[in-house]
């Protein structure tokens, strides 16, 4: 019986007439399927892009919410930018040494970069110290010398030695000398963290479960005065923002409330290697975003093809 699909020909914006009795040579064959195979493949991948993103999101979150929702410790959890207030300067914490020290010691005459983190974090914490150090790297300013860096661990039970290791690290990293005098890190007492993080509008949780800390990634700038001059979120922070963030706090200027994204430092588990929850949303929307670029383009390709049958 004879093959009917013999003589057909798939062609990529040149019509091509139907060859009859002879096999079709491989030139003709390899471009067109070689095209479709092409697709097929981009296809799959961004099909498989999307179907991954509520995969993703399900191993990012706590497995009893519904898909995009917040697991029930982070309720209280995030951000209030408290801009122009003033934190409190007479609260008392240890620094990397050991030693007793008030937060009034780092300002009055530079602008204090403030990070709240715990030191201990396996998740974002280190994230957020290193797009802050990368960041430092490639400003002219520098550390000690124009603006402090403040780095409080927000569990009470870490103590300073670990403090000194994470100061070490960073202040190597960093690279520039002096950096030691201007980038502290302390660890204190809950009382003391409590109230610094309530002046600033951090809040955060304990769970008790997994023994860490759910909190947003967020750093903040203060004037010379000890008051909130802006927020900056995330784990990535431009430059230019950074500096003339810092120029700005230098003079007291106070910038306006931004709207942000936020990044919760929430649920690792070690065993699995996953996490409770790490924007959920931005992983859907990046899924989103895939299939439908995806589809424009299979759009544009798939109308420049022509499939012509064989004659009768």
């Amino acid at each position: 019986m004879r093959n009917p699909l013999k003589n057909f020909v798939i062609t990529s914006g040149v019509k091509c007439a139907p060859v009859r009795g002879a096999v079709t040579k491989s030139r003709d064959l390899l471009l067109p399927f070689s095209l479709a195979s092409r697709v097929l493949v981009l296809a799959a991948i961004g099909l498989s892009l999307f179907a991954a993103a509520p995969r993703a999101s399900a191993q990012l979150m706590d497995p009893t919410q519904n898909l995009g929702g917040r697991p029930e410790l982070l309720k209280d959890v995030g951000v209030d930018q408290k801009l122009n207030d003033e934190i409190p300067l007479d609260l008392k914490f240890r620094d990397e040494h050991g030693q007793t020290v008030q937060l009034a010691q780092y300002f009055g005459s530079k602008p204090v970069i403030l990070t709240l983190v715990y030191y201990n974090c396996p998740m974002l914490c280190t994230q957020v110290l290193n797009g802050l150090d990368r960041t430092l790297k490639n400003i002219p300013m520098t550390i000690g010398k124009d603006f402090n860096v403040v780095t409080v661990s927000i569990d009470p039970t870490e103590r300073p030695v670990l403090a000194e290791a994470k100061q070490a690290m960073y202040t190597g990293m960093y690279g520039r000398p002096g950096a030691a005098d201007g980038w502290h890190f302390l660890t204190g007492d809950q009382p003391e963290i409590k109230a610094l993080a309530q002046a600033v509008g951090f809040r955060y949780a304990y769970d008790s479960q997994s023994k860490q800390f759910a909190h947003a990634s967020v750093i903040m700038m203060l004037t010379p005065e000890g008051k909130l001059s802006r927020y900056f979120y995330g784990i990535q922070y431009p430059e230019r923002d950074v500096r003339l963030g810092l120029e700005e706090a230098s003079q007291g200027k106070i910038s306006s409330p931004v709207d942000a994204i936020l990044l919760f430092c929430y649920h690792y588990d070690p065993h699995t290697g996953k996490y409770g929850l790490l924007i959920s949303r931005v992983i859907q929307l990046a899924g989103g975003l895939t299939i439908l670029i995806g589809g424009i383009f299979l759009f544009f390709l798939f109308r420049g093809e022509h499939y012509e049958l064989p004659k009768v």
